[in-house]
């Protein structure tokens, strides 16, 4: 009891400051001596997690909506349904089943900002090993209360998740503790390889299989699985356009340090690979393909609106690799897309769906200059109601108006069905006021992308 109680006296009161000169290295993540993964490994850890429970087998499921939306047999994978929503469950079980009782009762650590923090917490409690977890500053304060529902350990420190990581290797090393790194330590690579298996036993020798990369554990996992069973079929990487480190890391031949930038899939702003996971990836990935901003938006509304799946960014991007036009090549064949995971706080999701609509032509926004008279702003609410566009946001302008005082310029966001409809009411409304004086403002720009 006093040893626990000293621990997390310890862990609630280190900050940043104790490791700025003190640099530790993982001891399951060796540069020098990478591990690459096995086939064997990651069939013991099907096995095992399979035998001994705790993990959901989730769907490898027809998408009928998506498959005639692209013209491909579009299967999920649905990691969406783990208990804490993402795939990260797999190799975090795997990973704490092979510790051994000694250091099941020191603890294990990790640095995360979200799904790797919640595996381990759920599996850390359910299986009796302390979990402490150093999350960054911008980690969701959603997923830092989850955590601590379940029982881990939670200290916020550090502004991205390399200084969380300098911390948490610090206090693993100073209470002999254990540190998982999410996306790259042996086991969660073998664990994270049993999705490759799982899809592959629902769907036999997919021509292609879109894996999001983000550290690259996932994807040297699925790669690794896939290539032994079924080597004529595709692995595809897919990572945010804002976040390259796999890409210059595959040109370089070595993993490389390349910062990120903000993205809608978050989950996947690692700004370097895993020594072992690029290790085991090489030479089994046979492209990587890098999706707009926009694309990754629009995925997420339209798994929410044609296969009512909220996913996160990160989930979401196989579906939008397709949107983007790179994999044309690909129709007519049969695509799995892993649904990694779901977790997305609910206002970040709904700046997704707007997006989404707006790049997607449904909400469009528009400047427009009317006579300011009686009847003048009811006459143009009521030609786009004519028309059927829905008016959510309206703003009316007089003080700016230097040229004409008897007008006043009318700002709107409307809700349209479509590029088409949007053309209709642009022609009406050219044709009832001064061309020059309507502006309709692009929907890329309207959505911030």
């Amino acid at each position: 009891m006093l040893q626990n109680s000293l621990r997390k006296s310890i862990f609630h009161s280190f900050t940043r400051r104790h490791v700025a000169s003190f640099k530790l290295k993982d001891e399951f993540c060796d540069p020098e001596n990478p591990r690459i993964l096995q086939f064997g490994d990651i069939s013991m850890a099907h096995h095992r997690i399979q035998v001994e429970g705790g993990i959901v087998r989730t769907d490898c499921r027809k998408s009928r909506c998506l498959s005639q939306l692209f013209d491909m047999n579009v299967f999920l994978k649905m990691e969406v349904n783990q208990d804490t929503g993402s795939f990260k469950e797999r190799g975090a079980r795997y990973a704490l089943q092979n510790l051994t009782e000694e250091k099941k009762r020191n603890g294990v650590f990790a640095a995360s900002a979200g799904n790797h923090a919640l595996a381990l917490s759920l599996h850390g409690k359910q299986l009796g090993v302390e979990v402490n977890v150093v999350m960054p500053k911008i980690a969701p304060l959603m997923k830092i209360n989850r955590c601590q529902e379940l029982g881990a350990k939670i200290l916020v420190e550090g502004n991205d998740i390399a200084e969380s990581r300098e911390i948490a290797m610090k206090l693993a090393h100073e209470q002999q503790g254990t540190y998982i790194n999410g996306y790259d330590h042996y086991d969660i690579l073998a664990g994270a390889g049993t999705v490759g298996l799982e899809i592959l036993e629902a769907c036999p020798m997919p021509d292609a299989i879109l894996v999001p990369v983000g550290g690259g554990g996932l994807v040297a996992g699925v790669a690794t699985a896939v290539k032994a069973l079924s080597p004529s079929t595709e692995v595809i990487g897919v990572v945010s356009e804002t976040c390259q480190a796999i890409v210059e890391s595959l040109e370089a031949g070595h993993p490389v340090y390349v910062p990120t930038r903000p993205t809608l899939a978050d989950g996947l702003a690692v700004p370097n690979a895993g020594v072992n996971a690029f290790a085991s990836m090489k030479g089994k990935i046979d492209r990587v393909i890098s999706v707009p901003e926009n694309d990754i938006a629009v995925a997420i509304l339209r798994l929410i609106e044609n296969e009512k799946v909220v996913c996160e960014g990160a989930g979401a991007i196989g579906i939008g690799a397709i949107l983007s036009g790179k994999l044309d090549y690909l129709k007519g064949k049969t695509v799995v897309s892993i649904l990694s995971g779901g977790n997305i706080d609910s206002t970040s999701l709904g700046r997704c769906i707007e997006r989404g609509l707006a790049y997607d032509h449904r909400v469009i926004r528009l400047s427009v200059i009317i006579p300011d008279k009686p009847g003048g702003l009811s006459k143009l609410t009521g030609l786009v109601g004519d028309l059927q566009g829905n008016i959510r946001d309206l703003y009316l302008e007089r003080a700016f108006m230097r040229n004409d005082m008897s007008s006043q310029r009318v700002k709107m966001v409307i809700e349209v069905k479509g590029k088409e409809h949007e053309e209709q009411l642009k022609e009406k409304l050219e044709n009832e006021y001064d061309p020059s004086n309507c502006q309709f403002k692009n929907s890329s720009r309207l959505a911030g992308l």
